[in-house]
């Protein structure tokens, strides 16, 4: 305390000041540890610790950073807090603003990872291009005033003790120093000052690629500071392709799409693909689109809960393929992939919001002399779909909440079965042959359960306990995830009165998983949770009276190969100009992969294989090959598995780099080539 009181009043208040709001911001990350850790999967102690070092160093920076005015300006004799009561609440005012902003970062991030297992960054700002909606969402998912009441009380709170450390430092008057002590005190300041936010003795300073130190990827989410981490993520713009880069990945995407008529220097992705006919009639496509629709979670993977009985008697009587991944998570993200097959990895928003890519050739305008439908329960004004469907699709009816008789239930719209239900007697009275894509969405926060849920009954005899030992983040989620199964089985119900069931192909899949894990039942097990596949892995179903024999496919298949497979089976000829393939055609059986991606500034990109899991930072770093069945999933197999690895490695960054080149060369016209 004594040698406080030699500082200089400024020093010793910025002491003061920067050491607890640092604290502060390390006991968030002890809160947000206790509230987020999976304990089916935890890190361990070491990582824990390291994370918090890491994490310690951000937060000293951010503390810094927001002191730096003050600490240039604040010894200027009429700029003091100390010396002029005005001056004091200038200070306050300014150390106000930016700490109302990250406590506003922290809420935010908070309510982040709990919706989508990731921490806040740049392509959060895709949720205010459809404000109404996502505020409704927040509204009826979180007790906003409660939350609202605890911010203000917060700030109120730091606005009460910095006021009272500016009055209390006042009161005891700075040492008397000589000019040259000072000087060397405020050098020394700066000092320190410096070192603190530089936080590392080296060439580059500490930068968030550093919390990128652990297998584990909650001990990396942990690190991060979320104002931190949201604005380093915000440096990057959209996505770039170079061509250089793209040709000499070229061969070996060639190679994997099979394309014929090669050309390196105008990069031709074009493959003509005859009709093979299967079925004596030309069926009707019906695509259903299961919102987070995580394999782990589903009845299909022997979940000791049953809670999608109505999707495992599809998969039991269709053809079920039991390793389909999608890309990413995100809906719109998802939408995409299936309209174009391609896979989403514009970073900042999403392609969808893109209005450079929108106009995309999908294999769906393909489906010639069919009626094409589109159905959502909401608005289809969400992720700019809308723009995306129209201009990639002619002629296609587009269904939204105003065009149904049902009412609305929540921030999406109507419910799942009430979709059921109103997709159904529209298809009824479709001419065929019809293609058209049913988009649910209830099995999302708020989880809200229609007054008139017809006939579906909420399960009150499961606790929080087991619902979550079998990967249900609550009770309210499972019936959610319960009710969105029983609307499929509504669907089929209704389906099968109306005469265009009998000549109908029907395919469903979710959108995307939910980061986590469900018990010893699951096919995958642990490594599912601690290498993120249950962000991935869909179930995907083909259902129809024209197959005669249901079958399970193990081969590794995934989200762009949807509409290339429909086509095929429908008996159509198509133009595939991205890289979708045929999941039934087995000249690609012995070179089957699934690309995935995790969305940030640098994003972590990966191949699926049938045992392997290459992932990636984009830049490089972090790489590694992982046994997906493995006891120990975040071992390293890649020193005995060179071949494969580079192999893997190789695939990665040519899908990669093709999907940023492809959406720009990929027009409508493509298709009446």
């Amino acid at each position: 305390m004594k040698l406080l009181l030699k500082l200089p009043q400024l020093l010793r208040f910025l002491l003061i000041f920067i050491v607890s709001l640092t604290l502060l911001f390390v006991l968030m990350r002890v809160a947000f540890y206790i509230v987020f850790d999976d304990p089916q999967s935890p890190i361990s102690m070491s990582d824990f610790l390291y994370s918090m070092w890491i994490g310690l160093r951000f937060d000293l920076r951010m503390s810094v950073i927001m002191t730096l005015p003050l600490f240039f300006l604040g010894w200027i004799k009429w700029l003091s807090p100390f010396k002029y009561t005005f001056m004091r609440y200038f200070w306050l005012f300014l150390l106000t603003i930016p700490f109302a902003v990250m406590a506003l970062f922290y809420i935010v991030d908070f309510g982040h990872f709990a919706y989508l297992n990731s921490r806040i960054d740049f392509s959060a700002l895709r949720f205010l291009e459809n404000m109404a909606i996502s505020s409704q969402m927040v509204w009826e998912s979180y007790p906003v005033v409660w939350i609202t009441l605890a911010y203000l009380s917060v700030i109120a709170i730091f606005i009460y003790l910095t006021n009272r450390l500016f009055i209390n430092i006042a009161k005891v008057e700075s040492p008397k120093l000589s000019i040259g002590k000072g000087v060397a005190v405020g050098f020394l300041a700066f000092i320190v000052m410096l070192v603190a936010g530089y936080s590392k003795l080296s060439q580059y300073p500490l930068r968030w690629s550093d919390a990128s130190f652990s297998k584990h990827p909650f001990s990396n989410m942990l690190a991060y500071n979320p104002t931190h981490y949201f604005l380093d993520t915000w440096k990057n713009g959209r996505v770039s392709y170079d061509k250089k880069i793209v040709q000499n990945y070229y061969p070996l995407m060639a190679e994997y799409l099979g394309v014929d008529n090669k050309n390196i220097e105008t990069l031709n992705f074009k493959r003509s693909i005859p009709a093979v006919k299967k079925f004596d009639v030309k069926p009707n496509v019906v695509i259903v689109i299961m919102e987070s629709f995580a394999n782990y979670k589903s009845s299909i993977s022997g979940n000791p809960l049953n809670p999608s009985p109505h999707v495992k008697a599809l998969a039991d009587s269709g053809l079920y393929f039991k390793n389909f991944y999608t890309p990413s998570t995100g809906t719109a993200r998802s939408i995409y992939c299936t309209v174009t097959s391609l896979p989403d990895v514009e970073l900042k928003g999403t392609s969808s919001r893109n209005p450079l890519i929108v106009n995309q050739h999908s294999i769906a305008e393909d489906f010639k002399g069919y009626s094409k439908a589109y159905f959502i329960g909401g608005s289809a004004s969400w992720g700019n779909i809308r723009g995306m469907l129209n201009q990639s699709m002619d002629n296609l009816k587009l269904y939204e909440e105003e065009d149904y008789s049902a009412p609305r239930t929540d921030v999406w719209g109507i419910s799942d079965a009430d979709l059921a239900i109103e997709a159904n007697k529209a298809l009824a009275k479709m001419p065929e042959p019809f293609f058209a894509v049913i988009q649910t969405s209830g099995n999302h926060r708020p989880y809200t359960i229609p007054d008139n849920a017809h006939g579906f009954k909420v399960r009150t005899d499961v606790s929080e306990e087991e619902v979550k030992k079998y990967g249900f983040g609550s009770v309210k989620e499972y019936n959610s995830f319960r009710f969105l199964d029983y609307s499929v089985g509504l669907f089929m119900s209704e389906a099968k009165k109306e005469p265009y069931f009998k000549n109908t192909i029907f395919a469903f899949w979710g959108d995307h998983g939910i980061s986590g894990y469900s018990g010893e039942h699951t096919s995958v097990g642990e490594s599912s949770s601690k290498l993120g596949l249950g962000s991935y892995r869909v179930p995907f179903i083909i259902y129809s009276p024209l197959i005669k024999e249901p079958k399970v496919y193990d081969k590794v298949v995934s989200e762009p190969d949807v509409l290339p497979t429909l086509a095929s089976l429908v008996g159509i000829p198509y133009v595939a100009t991205t890289i979708g393939r045929d999941m039934l055609d087995e000249k690609y059986d012995n070179n089957r992969f699934s690309f995935t991606i995790h969305h940030s500034s640098n994003p972590t990109i990966g191949l699926i294989g049938e045992k392997y899991y290459f992932r990636t930072k984009a830049d490089g770093t972090n790489a590694g090959l992982y046994d997906i069945f493995s006891d120990e999933p975040l071992k390293e197999h890649s020193k005995e598995n060179m071949e494969l690895m580079k192999r893997m490695k190789d695939l990665t960054y040519g899908i990669y780099e093709t999907s940023k080149y492809i959406p720009y060369f990929n027009k409508r016209e493509c298709s009446e080539n």
